[in-house]
């Protein structure tokens, strides 16, 4: 995103870097700026988190305006977009940040370390980037592929640095600390590094929000995982987020159990039953159909051979296109063409189809329909389909077709 301050102003102290969880605090308007063609509020501090890093930005309000987006410029400048007319310069005003998202962001954030590292540990699998969206979160590794078994080791660990309710600390190192720290990743600034350590697991160099202790985050639940630019992309849940994605799959599971009559743990068992016993039904119906493709052929086949006629001119009422071809190819295997068409609401299916060793073009006869009828369709000398629009007069314009050539 572009932006542009209208005047220089010194970097906004940062609440939240001392206290995630201040959530609120009063400051003074040093004056209005622009950023991204808005205007924005530039405080002396703030506890609003601003886009950055992968993380979403709080929302909340400020001076009884609410708050729509928090970003921050390249001089540090943190900028707080609201509507209506903003506080003027010197004011004193108090913010209020939104609770529940903030700690939702500080679960998946510090989800997001704990998993990296977990990667890591288990797969060498280094986390180049991350994005933590509004509904979905994802990082991205530096490995090509992980057996599913090794993804649901590295959930399992995950969730036991959870279970071990670690204390995370956020604080910036002088130099001499900051070298002897075993970083998982290089800082991108040179100074006024930011780390977050998480007990003796992790320790990353990051400006986000995070929890106080691992044990808040609550759950690490890992969705899915796909290749994405000679990497992969894992996506997951944390926190609050991840405790309301499993009720409502349990909800589903419940719902799915009743329906089917059985457990939740049975669904899948009965899920299975039912499979079979589809697969079953529809072999019976493909017999079947099979079966009445060939008496209608022969019943077709016999009329046309009383007025020994080559062709098998027929309409087929609402038949599926599958039927239109089953029937044609018992007609051209007892040696007649078949001109087949099966009106219905949505339009007219049609299949043309001709014996070994004839000379009908099929392709250039539906072309000729599709030419006066309008409609889609092709095809080969051997064969065309195509459909045209409802209530074409098929029988009609096959007859003329066949009559002139």
């Amino acid at each position: 995103m572009r932006f542009h301050t209208a005047r220089m102003f010194a970097a906004t102290e940062r609440l939240y870097h001392q206290d995630s969880l201040l959530l609120e605090f009063e400051a003074t308007v040093l004056g209005h700026g622009n950023f991204a063609g808005r205007h924005s509020v530039v405080l002396d501090r703030t506890a609003f988190y601003p886009e950055a890093g992968g993380q979403m930005a709080d929302r909340g309000v400020l001076a009884a305006l609410p708050i729509e987006d928090v970003q921050v410029d390249e001089s540090g400048v943190v900028h707080h977009l609201v509507p209506g007319e903003l506080p003027g310069e010197g004011t004193r005003v108090r913010g209020s940040i939104d609770a529940r998202r903030r700690r939702l962001f500080m679960a998946l954030h510090t989800g997001q370390h704990i998993l990296s590292r977990a990667a890591l540990e288990l797969s060498g699998a280094d986390t180049l980037s991350c994005r933590l969206g509004e509904t979905d979160c994802t990082i991205d590794v530096k490995v090509e592929q992980i057996p599913e078994s090794r993804w649901q080791e590295i959930e399992g660990l995950a969730n036991s640095v959870i279970d071990d309710d670690l204390r995370v600390e956020a604080f910036f190192p002088d130099e001499a600390r900051l070298e002897g720290l075993a970083l998982r990743r290089m800082p991108k600034v040179d100074r006024n590094v930011r780390v977050v350590k998480i007990g003796d697991f992790d320790v990353a160099p990051c400006g986000g929000t995070h929890c106080t202790h691992s044990s808040q985050v609550g759950l690490i639940r890992i969705h899915s995982v796909e290749r994405y630019k000679g990497g992969l992309r894992v996506h997951f849940a944390a926190g609050q987020r991840a405790r309301g994605e499993l009720a409502q799959h349990d909800g589903l599971l419940r719902s799915l159990a009743r329906d089917l009559g059985c457990k939740p743990l049975e669904v899948s068992a009965a899920v299975g039953k039912l499979r079979r016993e589809l697969g079953d039904v529809r072999g019976e119906l493909s017999a079947l159909a099979a079966e009445r493709a060939e008496r209608v052929a022969d019943d077709a086949v016999a009329r046309a051979r009383e007025r020994s006629d080559p062709h098998v001119l027929l309409e087929l009422d609402k038949a599926s296109p599958e039927t239109l071809r089953a029937v044609a190819t018992a007609i051209t295997r007892q040696g007649l063409t078949a001109l087949l068409a099966a009106p219905g609401t949505d339009g007219c299916a049609v299949v043309v189809s001709r014996p070994q060793g004839s000379g009908f073009d099929c392709g250039a006869f539906l072309r000729r329909i599709t030419e006066q009828a309008g409609g889609r369709g092709g095809g080969r000398a051997e064969r065309a389909e195509g459909r045209l629009p409802p209530g074409t007069p098929w029988l009609e314009l096959a007859r003329a077709s066949l009559a002139e050539h």
